[in-house]
């Protein structure tokens, strides 16, 4: 749609959207119309000529979306991520391409070290001659890549959005008093070329790798900065391997699980539903499945599990004896009144003591399940679903 934009023009038209509204024309409607685009969903299914529509023109744009498909150069995009830990080093995978850098001397950096911490993230990019489109595909695969990073490293690892929010914030002054003010939430520092020929230069130091085993179990806000998984390269790669309809799905899972960090301080319940949601975003779709009987050779429906069901398979499967079966249901149980309207977590209701058995329990359930889903999300990408 990019490349379509910058070939033939904007800013696109609609005609008769009450009758058509899947029907799009480039770059207006009726006479002026280069192409027709038809979408089914969130998809471009047909691209027909328009009354406007030139052949010749047409050929090279024909041939410039297959080459920046299957012949496009690669090579490495960049961009600010951040941490909850402070990046000292430089960590490179030697086979995905991907590096983390500690941000340069200029950059901004928070003086506590519970906050945000900026690095530079490093990937491999295909690019195009046109820069929209090879912009996008920086930005779509950083975003992509740090939350990858959000499930595979420890803390929480984050992009900066490009949706402009703004707070009240509490901002201390010189004479040690404090002033409120209205800020907006924006991190900025000089980054130099956002789009490379090949990796930067490795930092000085470099990050630590443990084991995964106590990575995952032991690593912790120690005062020693990010460390890595020692097969951080090859959970990357086993990401990049995903095929199409398996990559949709992660990338779903990681976004949900970003959204249970980023909705924490506004609510529990809404975080609570989130992870659910991400274990969910791995389950296969559809409600009955038809199978040929050997014998006779009649099709026959066979229910699929409901969704309660599917949840816990999933996490059977990913997560198998970290959990009885009966926390699960109750995991799911909540999240289903959450959603439907009929519960809201003791938190979210200001009388949350930290000692009642009620807001103890839900308090239980949503730290158990911060850890499934981390874990059942890290245990697909090494054995995903066969689609």
């Amino acid at each position: 749609m990019l490349l379509l934009y910058e070939r033939i023009g904007r800013p696109g038209q609609y005609d008769d959207i009450s009758s058509n509204p899947n029907k799009f024309y480039l770059p207006l409607a009726r006479s002026s119309c280069q192409v027709a685009l038809t979408f089914r969903e969130k998809k471009i299914v047909a691209i027909e000529p328009g009354e406007a529509f030139e052949a010749a023109e047409w050929m090279k744009i024909s041939k410039e979306i297959e080459e920046s498909i299957l012949a496009a150069p690669l090579k490495i995009g960049r961009d600010y991520s951040f941490s909850s830990f402070r990046v000292l080093g430089s960590w490179r995978g030697n086979h995905s391409g991907v590096q983390i850098l500690p941000p340069p001397e200029h950059a901004p950096r928070a003086n506590v070290e519970m906050a945000d911490h900026p690095f530079i993230l490093e990937f491999p990019i295909k690019v195009t001659d046109c820069w929209p489109v090879t912009n996008h595909r920086r930005m779509r695969d950083q975003r992509n890549l740090t939350l990858l990073l959000n499930v595979l490293l420890a803390g929480h690892t984050s992009f900066q959005s490009n949706r402009s929010a703004h707070f009240w914030a509490n901002v201390p002054c010189d004479d040690g008093h404090h002033e409120s003010k209205w800020l907006q939430k924006f991190f900025f520092a000089k980054l130099d070329k956002i789009v490379l020929d090949e990796l930067s230069p490795p930092a000085d130091e470099l990050l630590e790798e443990v084991e995964p085993e106590e990575y995952y179990t032991k690593v912790g806000h120690d005062g020693k900065g990010l460390r890595v998984p020692a097969d951080l390269d090859q959970s990357i790669c086993c990401y990049m391997a995903l095929s199409g309809e398996n990559r949709a799905k992660f990338d779903r899972a990681t976004f949900w699980m970003d959204m249970a960090s980023r909705q924490w301080d506004t609510s529990v319940s809404v975080s609570f539903a989130a992870l659910i949601s991400a274990i969910e975003s791995l389950t296969e779709r559809g409600d009955r499945h038809q199978f040929k009987c050997p014998s006779c050779h009649k099709l026959t429906e066979h229910e699929v599990p409901g969704a309660t069901e599917k949840f816990r398979a999933i996490l059977e499967r990913y997560t198998p004896g970290d959990t009885l079966k009966s926390q699960r249901n109750k995991m799911y149980a909540l999240r289903s009144r959450i959603l439907h309207g009929s519960e809201l977590m003791q938190l979210d209701q200001d009388f949350y003591s930290g000692w009642d058995p009620p807001g103890e329990n839900e308090m239980e359930l949503n730290n158990e399940l911060w850890g499934l889903t981390r874990v059942a999300l890290r245990n697909w990408l090494k054995n995903p679903s066969k689609t």
